[in-house]
């Protein structure tokens, strides 16, 4: 497969990887559709890893049959010969949108988390910098690297939700990254310090996005990634949802097409090497997991089967996203509110 996307066009060469992903995949299209040349790099580990409910094959066979001039190489990360070989053909790539990740909070390898999430990533920016030094690099995080310090905040306690305070914008840049962190948050908070590094140190032109929950119509959720389109998937065809813990845990929500415009944003104008911002839905896209079953169940018109298990210990009772800083720099802002992401999600779903 790396054979094949060897040759360049000579226009601006665009690589994502994690291609077959909810992001990746939206972002291939997104920069394909702009006239782009657009090489995926996607190996399909969700599969290996959650199933054929996990997999992206059918989502690369789409992008290959319907986005005009995508190239895929279905390599891995964990591979530094084949990243430099893509990474570097064409003339070298002058986009780089890193998306690929063992994004589960319970891989149940944590050899896995460290080598996809930690090495992969790093394998990455070593290639930009021997075979496209010049290239903007867009790094996908994750709030996790911020650990349970969102725990440390009081909060309120209602029948549905915990929160601070209505008025609360929600967590910034400046909150620390000290651990506990889980596994799997551990390896992306190095990913992420590498990134940051490469541009500091380095002078690669990195930018991280630090996402929480991210979604859209096409999200494979799974049990243990994608929160509300694994909820709405379980509503819809009346498969048991576990509820964590009290079910009181809120996250903002985000539509990826979203997402896409801030990674858009970044390479029309690049930010200081290194530069991280917060991406989130923020005040007003904030659900709880009760709240999302209700919602959930009023668009698909079907009652939610619920299991309550043990919460977990790494888990954030409240996330809001400040977007400020993000905002501030590009007059990004989100475009789709939490009942729209639901609709589509129950309109995918529904039988």
């Amino acid at each position: 497969m790396v054979r094949e996307v060897l040759q360049g066009t000579g226009v601006t060469r665009v690589v994502v990887t994690g291609a077959g992903g909810l992001v990746g995949s939206q972002v291939a299209r997104h920069f394909a559709g702009l006239g782009l040349d657009v090489v995926g790099v996607d190996n399909d580990l969700r599969g290996e890893l959650h199933g054929p409910s996990g997999s992206t094959r059918a989502s690369v066979a789409r992008l290959l049959a319907e986005v005009k001039g995508y190239q895929h190489a279905d390599i891995d990360i964990r591979d530094p010969y084949a990243l430099n070989t893509v990474i570097g053909s064409g003339g070298g790539a002058q986009l780089v949108v890193h998306c690929a990740a063992q994004a589960a909070h319970e891989s149940g390898d944590p050899t896995v988390d460290w080598a996809v999430n930690a090495v992969g990533t790093v394998n990455l920016l070593e290639a930009v910098r021997q075979f496209a030094p010049d290239a903007v690099v867009v790094v996908l995080s994750t709030i996790k690297v911020y650990g349970l310090a969102p725990n440390a905040l009081r909060y309120n306690e209602t029948e549905t939700r915990y929160d601070p305070h209505p008025s609360d914008p929600g967590f910034g840049e400046d909150l620390p990254i000290d651990g506990p962190h889980g596994l799997f948050g551990a390896s992306k908070t190095v990913a992420d310090l590498m990134a940051q590094e490469y541009g500091h140190s380095l002078g690669l032109r990195t930018a991280v996005l630090r996402p929480g929950c991210l979604t859209g119509p096409d999200h494979a959720g799974v049990r243990a990634h994608g929160f509300l389109a694994w909820l709405v998937r379980c509503v819809a065809t009346g498969e048991p949802y576990q509820v964590e813990g009290s079910g009181k845990q809120v996250r903002d929500q985000l539509h990826v097409a979203d997402v896409v415009s801030a990674v858009d944003a970044i390479w029309r104008d690049p930010p200081e090497p290194g530069s991280v911002f917060n991406l989130g839905g923020g005040r007003g896209s904030d659900v709880s997991v009760l709240e999302a079953l209700a919602l959930a169940e009023e668009a698909t018109g079907r009652r939610a089967v619920v299991e309550h298990v043990p919460g977990r210990a790494d888990d954030h009772r409240w996330w809001v996203t400040d977007t400020t800083r993000l905002r501030d720099r590009y007059g990004w802002k989100p475009t789709v509110g939490v009942r729209e992401i639901v609709a589509e999600l129950a309109d995918r779903w529904r039988p």
